[in-house]
């Protein structure tokens, strides 16, 4: 194999960030890191492009820096896609079979049967996740070709996406000098980087939680079972705190990173930290405390909105490895204890796995669907 058929690129166009991750295959299935770029995205809000040439720009940056590391030349990547505009549904197809047992053709054509529903104008198809399969009432099956059986059914997940957020991801890229081999839901990305084949078996909530929206992704018996996007994340933390300190915005952000506590109590009362005044002309002295109640208060709306979506999936006595917490957000210091505290299971905080190389580089959830 040729060594440019070795390498994948991974990109992460974010609302806060763009990142690439470029990999190379090795013979033994290792996946060795060789270039990272990071870029500030400030072209995008709640994962939707909403200036293009900011967007292109930062991509070109971020691209030429893992390139330069790297020592190659970057054509085709694969990018994630995340934003309110995301839809997950279960769907299921039945059909007669035919023949003395079950083919790829009869397999194909159920699947196409599970996925051919009525769309709503300015929505496309995404993704298409099997579930399951049934053979005469007979479920659980993974891949039913070669067995015998009258009844087909096909039980999948069906992701959606605006088809105008797909192609200005789409051009986006195109418009940076690259190819896209894929675009593939955020979730996804992060949950194969991120996942054991264990959690995925006994049950696992993955929750991605980004600048603009925090991305969710049901796992049960080794198939995915349910997609959603909360409209909050690290951005609306950022900016309670620009508020409520009276503060620019990356101050604000910069105070979240370094002082930042998810729990106020555990924060000293007696702590201080320094806050810059809008326009610079001053600095206040302001408890730590208080910057920790504020992100508190945030989060934990975050994690009730989180709990009430899997409550309403009847998911929740399925999901026994609990809570993986990804993305920037995840970071901030007590965020999972807070999280086990509302969600009522354990949780962890989520690195990406199973990568060699230039790991000091992208050992950071943050990085996770570029990764994946």
């Amino acid at each position: 194999m040729a060594v440019r058929d070795r390498i994948i690129v991974g990109l992460d166009i974010g609302t806060t960030k763009i990142c690439c991750i470029i990999t190379e295959l090795k013979d033994n299935g290792d996946l060795e890191v060789i270039g990272f770029g990071l870029s500030s995205s400030k072209g995008l809000r709640r994962g939707l492009v909403v200036n293009m040439e900011q967007t292109v720009e930062a991509i070109g940056c971020c691209v030429e820096d893992a390139e330069r590391m790297a020592g190659i030349r970057v054509d085709e990547v694969f990018t994630g896609i995340a934003g309110g505009h995301i839809q997950g549904i279960s769907s299921s197809g039945v059909i007669a079979v035919k023949g003395d047992e079950i083919t790829e053709s009869d397999k194909k054509r159920v699947v196409d049967q599970a996925k051919d529903f009525a769309k709503p104008v300015g929505v496309e198809t995404i993704h298409v996740l099997p579930q399951e399969f049934c053979v005469d009432d007979i479920c659980g099956i993974v891949n039913p070709v070669g067995m015998a059986g009258s009844k087909l059914e096909a039980r999948v997940h069906i992701v959606t996406g605006s088809v105008s957020a797909v192609s200005n991801i789409t051009k986006c890229a195109q418009k940076a000098g690259l190819g896209l081999q894929d675009i593939v839901l955020q979730q996804i990305a992060s949950a194969a980087s991120i996942l054991t084949p264990d959690e995925r078996q006994l049950g696992v909530i993955l929750m991605d939680i980004g600048g603009g929206t925090s991305d969710i992704a049901v796992f049960n018996e080794g198939s995915i079972r349910h997609t959603a996007v909360l409209a909050l994340g690290g951005d609306y933390v950022t900016n309670d705190i620009a508020v409520g300190l009276r503060t620019p915005i990356a101050e604000a952000e910069r105070l979240k990173i370094k002082y930042g506590h998810a729990i106020a109590s555990r924060v000293s009362s007696d702590e201080q930290i320094e806050v810059p005044s809008i326009g610079g002309d001053m600095v206040n002295t302001v408890p730590r405390r208080i910057l920790a109640e504020i992100i508190e208060s945030r989060v934990e709306e975050l994690f009730k909105l989180a709990y009430t979506e899997i409550r309403n999936t009847n998911l929740g006595e399925a999901l026994s490895a609990g809570l993986v917490l990804t993305g920037g957000a995840s970071s901030l210091e007590g965020v999972a204890d807070l999280a086990e505290g509302i969600m009522h299971m354990p949780v962890r905080i989520g690195y990406p796995r199973g990568v060699k190389g230039l790991v000091e580089l992208v050992n950071s959830p943050a990085y996770a669907t570029a990764v994946g």
